[in-house]
């Protein structure tokens, strides 16, 4: 870039390495984790004395529920604490992102674990007791009710709590199937209800995996936030009058809230000015933090010609 040019910033909203989480959202995290481990150990214990596939696949999303819940406790304390080395000059916001990718895997992995295990099944399904598969699934449904409005407000704002609430809502659906599964054997001795709800389990999760999955990737490959149009911002920058020229107009989402914008403009006119008005068109598109830098077209030189990327 050319030595003529004069450089403004202006920056608003959070600081990306500054405070993260609130304690309060951590410690119904922690409260939420002790009550599914409880009930892990119970569906585990259970599935496996009686045998049940249901139980058993119920129990393995619960403990993909455990996985991720403690990832994204992680996730969020370092959120919080922020970072202070200069290495790391977002802090530790995209532990989030990572944790939500995790848990999809570890979902789609366990769906993938239970169709196995349904066709093994095939021909020779096993004797299951329906009172203890339908205990054990009231109790379950009962613990991820409890989880489910513990976590639901921050689920909004949180993309590791978001992937944690998927898989606590999955597994109540998940204790509900188990329910009817122990119904009907209890009523027509059917041990097929057994397998059948096991895979329908898996299936409903698939596509809210991919969901969340998909959520996380495109903030880890830097893609726009769907909630923005950036040539609506493009073009909104380009019609304030001073503003001769628009480029390198850049924007991503570093976690869940927290979108960041950076872009140069070229002006004939007072550069401040520029800059303010520049920052109010970005705030009316959620883009509060954001790197304005004005240049003046005075000079002749323009950046964007030494731009690769």
């Amino acid at each position: 870039m050319g030595a003529g040019h004069g450089h403004a910033h202006g920056h608003g909203g959070p600081v990306p390495g500054g405070a993260g989480p609130s304690t309060a959202r951590i410690r119904r995290m922690v409260i939420a984790l002790g009550i599914l481990v409880g009930f892990l150990v119970l569906e585990v214990v259970v599935g496996v004395s009686i045998g049940s596939l249901a139980l058993l696949a119920d129990a393995g999303h619960m403990l993909t529920d455990v996985v991720g819940m403690s990832m994204g406790l992680v996730a969020l304390v370092l959120a919080r604490q922020g970072s202070k080395a200069a290495a790391r000059t977002f802090g530790w916001h995209r532990a989030e992102v990572l944790t939500a990718m995790a848990n999809a895997v570890l979902l789609l992995a366990v769906a993938v674990w239970v169709m196995y295990e349904a066709i093994e099944r095939i021909g020779d399904a096993p004797e299951i007791p329906g009172i203890p598969l339908m205990l054990t699934a009231a109790a379950g449904l009962a613990a991820n009710l409890v989880v489910m409005l513990m976590l639901r407000a921050d689920a909004k704002d949180s993309l590791a709590v978001r992937g944690a609430y998927l898989e606590v809502l999955a597994d109540a659906v998940g204790s509900v199937g188990v329910l009817i599964a122990g119904a009907l054997v209890l009523a027509f001795q059917w041990s097929y209800a057994d397998i059948v709800v096991g895979v329908l389990i898996s299936l409903w999760v698939v596509p809210r995996a991919v969901k969340l999955a998909a959520a996380a990737l495109r903030i880890l490959t830097q893609a726009s936030p769907e909630s923005v149009d950036v040539e609506a911002v493009r073009a909104d920058l380009q019609a304030l009058p001073a503003v001769s020229g628009v480029h390198d107009l850049h924007v991503w989402t570093l976690t869940t809230g927290m979108d960041v914008a950076t872009v140069h403009l070229t002006t004939d006119g007072d550069s401040q000015g520029v800059l303010r008005a520049a920052k109010t068109v970005l705030d009316t598109h959620g883009l509060e933090h954001a790197t304005v830098q004005v240049e003046s077209s005075a000079d002749g030189s323009n950046c964007e010609e030494n731009l690769t990327w």
